[in-house]
């Protein structure tokens, strides 16, 4: 945001401002548990991309400024194209979406014509084109599980997620070389560190850590599941080894706990915020609804290609799908 547009948002009650506009432009404000506090506060809900996008999806409201990152706000347009998307900022991406360039996953692919895709949602639409299923962390082992066992699997782009997959599963699947820097950042030595500081207190991870993290959980999963998990346990301390600011939902629902951020390699957790989730700012969001930009905009014949796989991820953890093989046969798409 540039120097002369802050200044004219300086004395303006943002949360004020931010309802107005929510109210004129009958929008919906989502925001990921990544997202800061305040952003979260102001939000209609509050949670994991796919599932705020499908709530999206359910009302009726003309607009969307879903709080996030860019390949959510490309889910909702996908479940959601008559409604209007944005994104406070578009150059809040996601170091998952960049390790995976949907041309150079088409030849992957090509590569393995006798592999089923099965792509992590945390990519861009195109490469959601090219990919028979679409996961989420909470859903990938039902599905894996589901799948015939001679299937021979492809799974792109979370390597540490897939690898934990595979660990879960016993199923042997090719993985792409891909990582969450925020995952990516904690440290097994300062974690250990931490733990011998509260021994009583269990560890709950997201499956995107590597796997000398893991290996110290107590309770491996989704970010709506890791704050159940919080939530539900006994224990009055819980070392949180996920994007830290999903804190903010714990200490809202039970203040009489503790929960502490895993650690980065300098003992804080501070290295441990997603930059690209740090981009959108009450600011940003305010500018966004009045503008009605920045838009998220998927061309049609990508939406529908990119919708697919995601409709085979919602039928098969329903137990509803049926025909579980390769299901793609679209020319290669060279960019998002």
């Amino acid at each position: 945001m540039d120097a002369r547009l802050r200044d004219s948002l300086t004395g303006l009650d943002l949360k004020a401002e931010i309802n107005r506009l929510r109210r004129e432009k009958n929008a919906i404000i989502l925001a990921h548990y990544y997202q800061t506090p305040d952003l979260q506060d102001i939000a209609d809900f509050v949670g994991d991309s796919l599932e705020l996008s499908r709530k999206a999806a359910e009302t009726d409201a003309d607009v969307i400024a879903f709080c996030g990152v860019r390949f959510m706000a490309e889910v909702a347009k996908i479940l959601s194209p008559q409604k209007t998307v944005i994104l406070p900022d578009m150059d809040a991406g996601c170091s998952l979406e960049d390790s995976c360039p949907p041309d150079e996953f088409g030849r992957f692919r090509a590569a393995h014509p006798d592999h089923l895709s099965l792509t992590y949602i945390n990519c861009s639409a195109a490469v959601k084109a090219h990919s028979d299923i679409i996961v989420t962390s909470s859903s990938a082992e039902k599905i894996i599980n589901a799948l015939p066992k001679d299937q021979k699997i492809l799974f792109a782009p979370d390597k540490h997620l897939g690898a934990w997959l595979m660990k879960k599963t016993g199923r042997d699947m090719l993985l792409w070389d891909g990582t969450c820097i925020v995952h990516e950042a904690f440290s097994e030595t300062e974690l250990l560190k931490l733990k011998a500081l509260h021994p009583e207190a269990p560890v709950a991870a997201h499956p995107e850590c590597p796997a000398h993290i893991l290996d110290h959980a107590d309770m491996i999963g989704s970010t709506s599941a890791i704050l159940k998990f919080a939530l539900e346990s006994p224990s009055e301390t819980i070392i949180v080894a996920t994007e830290p600011h999903i804190i903010h939902q714990m200490e809202k629902s039970a203040p009489g706990k503790t929960f502490i951020g895993a650690p980065g390699a300098d003992g804080k957790c501070s290295c441990n915020m997603c930059p690209f989730m740090a981009l959108n700012t009450m600011e940003k969001l305010y500018v966004a609804l009045r503008d009605l930009e920045p838009r998220i905009e998927v061309p049609d014949d990508l939406r529908l290609r990119a919708l697919l796989p995601l409709n085979r991820m919602l039928a098969i953890a329903s137990g509803a799908a049926t025909d579980l093989t390769p299901a793609q046969t679209f020319p290669p798409v060279t960019g998002d």
